[in-house]
């Protein structure tokens, strides 16, 4: 067996794709380094990232394939769940051989595990943008932490530049260390400790109770329905809700 390793960024991925090309092989598997998963006799490659090399898969998934298959592969990499390096990799593969046509082949499992990854991303980003919550810090600077269970918060950031855009905000995902912070002009993204204490400002409390006396006030006791609630707004994402 024959095990591609990367560095466990998109760029990384994008290089095993491109030297799987060119040294005419078909990896049996595609996983970072350091994975406990390896395998007892599977010969393991270390690919070492190069950006030329990504940029130019990046760029020939668009041209030769389209791209809507580029931006399917690129959330199913951030669904960052098991395996799916390799069912990426077949995806393109594919995808380079039928050009646009590729997603139309649904019943393919190679492109029915794709889509269903970034299916999975797509519908997160979306429910994300409606259970996020900010709350004002010291210094006029609003807070939202998350803790998703895909890594989106480069997705959902554009989104609160344009509704936000006269704020200074942080998106903090606790759960990968990762922060979108945005000054007024540009967002980036950085590394943030999750041990990191943000101070709320003091009205800040008397906010988050007019908000929950509202939430209460506009409930209709006679027509709660639990069961809908938890599948509009899944409980793994009431520890950050204001109201819950």
């Amino acid at each position: 067996m024959l095990h591609y390793c990367y560095d466990g960024e998109f760029d990384g991925l994008l290089t095993a794709i491109h030297e799987a090309y060119y040294r005419r092989q078909i990896p049996d598997d595609i996983r970072p380094s350091g994975s406990a998963e390896a395998a007892l006799f599977a010969e393991e490659v270390e690919i070492a990232t190069d950006p030329e090399k990504a940029e130019k898969v990046f760029a020939a998934v668009a041209a030769k394939i389209s791209p809507v298959a580029r931006r399917h592969a690129a959330y199913a990499f951030l669904s960052e769940l098991p395996g799916m390096e390799k069912a990426i990799y077949e995806y393109l593969r594919l995808g380079f051989r039928l050009g646009a046509a590729v997603d139309a082949h649904l019943t393919d499992e190679r492109v029915l595990r794709v889509h269903r990854l970034s299916a999975k991303v797509r519908t997160e980003r979306h429910r994300m943008l409606g259970l996020l919550r900010f709350h004002l810090l010291e210094g006029n600077i609003y807070y939202a932490p998350m803790e998703p269970d895909h890594n989106i918060v480069g997705l959902i950031a554009p989104h609160f530049t344009d509704r936000l855009g006269d704020q200074n905000w942080i998106i903090h995902d606790l759960r990968r260390g990762v922060a979108a912070l945005y000054n007024q002009k540009e967002w980036i993204l950085t590394e943030v400790d999750g041990g990191t204490h943000f101070s709320q400002a003091t009205v800040e409390r008397v906010y988050q109770d007019l908000w929950r006396d509202y939430f209460r006030s506009i409930a209709i006791t006679g027509r709660t329905n639990p069961r809908l609630q938890r599948r509009c707004m899944p409980a793994r994402y009431w520890k950050h809700l204001i109201e819950k």
